[in-house]
């Protein structure tokens, strides 16, 4: 049995706090796609925890972490992120397990990735400079490393061919870029040292016997359905897909075995980066949903755009996943609202629509908005659905009734006991 855990919105939605909840009814976890852009934010015991490529089952005794081959791996974040973990006494070996047919991310990657970016000058797409876009590229490509070239004596040979010729693209954008190659490959052997460590197995074989011997695998999404580079905001999205069909592609999971689509949104809706964001607020009630929700990249620290939840790009997400049951995220930010807002149509080119068109940039779309009475109580502190207030309940109603699709948690508070089941 497989299920699979996605965002629906421009990604940090608290995927790593809803799997974290989670695991301890699955036997595997499994990231699928994505690379160490991705800041999956766990709180527990008074600390918080921020995971960037290690599937958000890690601290949990009984779950297996897999990374599939559809992860991009930079061995040297890799290592800071096991370096993190140390002091929790994790069995990494038995308990991390990662794809020989991921692919790596080199330090020219990064480098690349830093010349295309200051190439584009105003038309920045908001990449997060970790060199996840160029890696893609060479798996796609076809002269990419993967993980399994690591067990092989030639492994350093291959590297240093595609290092050459990333350098010689490096020197086409024609930008300064200032770097020490050297001490970034130090760095780089360093980290993949402490990766071939670890335990490398042939994922889609694993994945296989684990679903013949009848247990229980979660696949864990990284950014979220509007950044899928087939269905997002193209181009400002990331280079993976991030949607439901990813999870097939990214772990070697055949359609037909997949079970639940569980979909996480936030009660509000937020952008890092560049990008079209069509219920954007520029006034008080988007600072205060910034503030409130201290929305900040995980990953970056870059300062998130708010706005209203935008039912629109929701709908499109639920229906291009097959989504089965709901998460909300966050309700206790838009506590304090007098009014809140769903945007529940678009004026596009003139006319009404509900769908997510080609093109959501500003100067094509107008949200239509419907507005809800809002609820003063503090949430933090609830712990059964029947202590939510009345307007939070016609709230969640509403988008049920929407969507057509059940919403099953609410989150009200980072801590993972702050979490209502419905």
């Amino acid at each position: 049995m497989v299920d699979l855990l996605l965002g629906l919105q421009w990604g940090d939605e608290g995927k790593g706090k809803i799997v974290d909840v989670l695991t301890k009814e699955y036997d595997i976890i499994a990231r699928f796609q994505g690379g160490p852009n991705a800041g999956h934010t766990l709180e527990f015991d008074g600390i918080k925890h921020v995971l960037h490529t290690i599937p958000s089952g890690i601290f949990h005794k009984n779950a297996i972490n897999v990374v599939g081959n559809g992860v991009v791996i930079d061995p040297v974040i890799f290592k800071k992120e096991l370096d993190n973990l140390e002091k929790f006494n994790i069995d990494f070996v038995a308990k991390l397990l990662i794809s020989r047919k991921a692919h790596l991310i080199l330090p020219t990657h990064r480098l690349l990735d830093a010349a295309s970016e200051a190439s584009k000058g105003k038309a920045k797409i908001g990449s997060t400079l970790k060199g996840i876009g160029p890696t893609y590229m060479d798996k796609t490509g076809r002269n990419g490393m993967r993980v399994g070239d690591l067990e092989f004596d030639d492994w350093k040979t291959k590297y240093r061919a595609l290092a050459d010729k990333h350098e010689a693209m490096i020197d086409f954008y024609d930008v300064d870029i200032q770097y020490n190659l050297e001490e970034l490959e130090a760095e780089f052997c360093e980290g993949v040292e402490t990766l071939k460590k670890l335990t490398f197995i042939d994922s889609e074989e694993f994945i296989f016997k684990a679903q013949a011997e009848g247990k229980k695998i979660l696949a864990e999404g990284a950014q979220g359905s509007l950044l899928d580079i087939d269905f997002g905001t193209y181009p400002y999205v990331t280079s993976s897909n991030t949607t439901a069909a990813g999870a097939c592609t990214g772990l070697g999971v055949a359609p037909n075995k997949i079970e639940k689509v569980l979909g996480i949104f936030k009660a509000y809706t937020t952008r890092v980066g560049s990008g079209p964001f069509p219920t954007e607020l520029f006034d008080e009630d988007g600072a205060t949903m910034g503030r409130v929700g201290n929305e900040f990249g995980a990953t970056t620290g870059r300062p998130r755009r708010c706005g209203w939840l935008d039912l629109v790009a929701l709908k499109y997400a639920v229906q291009i996943n097959g989504v089965t049951e709901l998460m909300m995220m966050k309700a206790d930010v838009l506590s304090g609202f007098k009014t809140i807002k769903v945007c529940t149509a678009y004026e596009y080119k003139g006319e009404h629509i509900q769908h997510l068109p080609y093109n959501i940039e500003s100067e094509y779309v107008t949200p239509i908005y419907t507005e809800m009475k809002g609820w003063a109580k503090d949430l933090t502190k609830l712990t059964k659905a029947e202590e939510l207030p009345p307007a939070l309940n016609d709230y969640i109603s509403f988008l049920e009734e929407q969507l057509q699709v059940p919403i099953k948690i609410v989150s009200v508070g980072p801590d993972r006991v702050q979490t209502i089941h419905r």
